[in-house]
C-alpha cells in the first residue's frame, strides 16, 4: 500500500491510500489535487473516508462522486455531503481489503470520528482529522476540553508504530508551542530540527508515529509534572486532565 500526504489549500493534507489500482481518499476538501493524484498514477477512486464535517475536509466529495466506484464513509452523528455511511465507534468499515475500526473522538467537532487499520496497509495508521495534530490538537469548536482529553487519551493507547495522519500541516507551528510548554524537552528539540529540515525541502512532516507524539505533543502529556505546572501557571482550574488541557489549549490559541 502507498500512503500519500495530498497538499490542499494552504496547509491542508488530503490523505490518498493506494494499491497500484484502486485509492482509497480521506477528507477531500477539495477535488481538483485528488482528480490531478489519482489520474497521474491511473487509479480508480475506491471509498472516501470523511472524519467531520469542516468544509475544508468534505467540501470536494460531490464532485468526486462521478469517479468513485463505491461508498462515503463518514460520521454518523454530523452534516456531511449525502448520501454517506455513518457511523460511530465500534464500527468497522471495509476498503481496498482494509479493516478500518471507527473511533469516536469528539472535541473538535460534536460528532468527529477517526479511522484505525491495524495491519494490511503496513505499519498501523488512523486517520484523524482535525482531532490530534503531529505535536498539537485541534481548536475546541464543539467540544469540551474533558471531551478532547478523552479523544485523545484513546488515540494516545494506539500501538507506538500507528503512524498519525492529521488533517494540516502545523507541526513546526506547534513545536514551537511544545518547546514553550516543555522547555528542557530534548525530544521536542530534536524535533523541531528534523521537521525544519523537512519544510525547507518542500517534504511533509507527518505522517508521525503515536509513540513520537506521546514525547513531544503537550496534549498527550497532561499527566505529566511540567505540563501541569505550565497549564497552572495559565489559568488552569485544576490538575485534572481536562483542565490542563483547556488551560494550554487556551495558551495555544494565543500563542506567537
Amino acid at each position: 500500500m502507498n500512503l500519500t500526504a495530498v497538499p490542499a489549500f494552504s496547509d491542508n493534507y488530503i490523505w490518498m491510500l493506494d494499491d497500484g489500482r484502486s485509492a482509497i481518499v480521506v477528507d477531500p476538501g477539495e477535488a481538483g489535487p485528488v482528480e490531478a493524484a489519482l489520474d497521474a498514477r491511473r487509479l480508480t477512486l475506491a471509498a472516501i473516508l470523511v472524519t467531520h464535517h469542516h468544509a475544508d475536509h468534505v467540501g470536494g466529495v460531490d464532485r468526486l462522486r462521478s469517479r468513485l466506484q463505491g461508498p462515503v464513509f463518514g460520521p454518523a452523528h454530523e452534516d456531511v455531503p449525502q448520501p454517506c455511511d455513518g457511523h460511530v465507534e465500534g464500527d468497522v468499515v471495509q476498503a481496498l481489503g482494509l479493516r478500518f475500526e471507527v473511533i469516536d473522538v469528539p472535541g473538535h467537532t460534536a460528532g468527529h470520528i477517526a479511522f484505525f487499520n491495524s495491519e494490511g496497509a503496513g505499519e498501523p495508521i488512523v486517520f484523524c482529522g482535525d482531532t490530534l495534530f503531529s505535536a498539537g490538537c485541534g481548536k475546541l469548536f464543539e467540544g469540551t476540553p474533558a471531551q478532547m482529553f478523552a479523544s485523545l487519551n484513546k488515540l494516545a493507547a494506539l500501538p507506538d508504530a500507528t503512524r498519525v495522519c492529521c488533517g494540516h500541516e502545523y507541526t513546526v507551528s506547534n513545536l514551537r508551542f511544545a518547546h514553550a510548554v516543555e522547555p528542557n524537552n530534548d525530544d521536542i528539540a530534536r524535533h523541531i530540527e528534523r521537521c525544519q529540515v523537512l519544510r525547507a525541502a518542500g517534504k511533509p512532516t507527518v505522517p508521525s508515529p503515536i509513540g513520537r507524539e506521546r514525547r513531544i505533543n503537550p496534549f498527550l502529556r497532561c499527566a505529566e509534572p511540567v505540563v501541569i505546572e505550565a497549564a497552572v501557571a495559565h489559568g488552569a482550574s485544576g490538575r485534572g486532565g481536562g483542565a490542563v488541557l483547556g488551560a494550554i489549549r487556551t495558551w495555544k490559541n494565543e500563542f506567537r
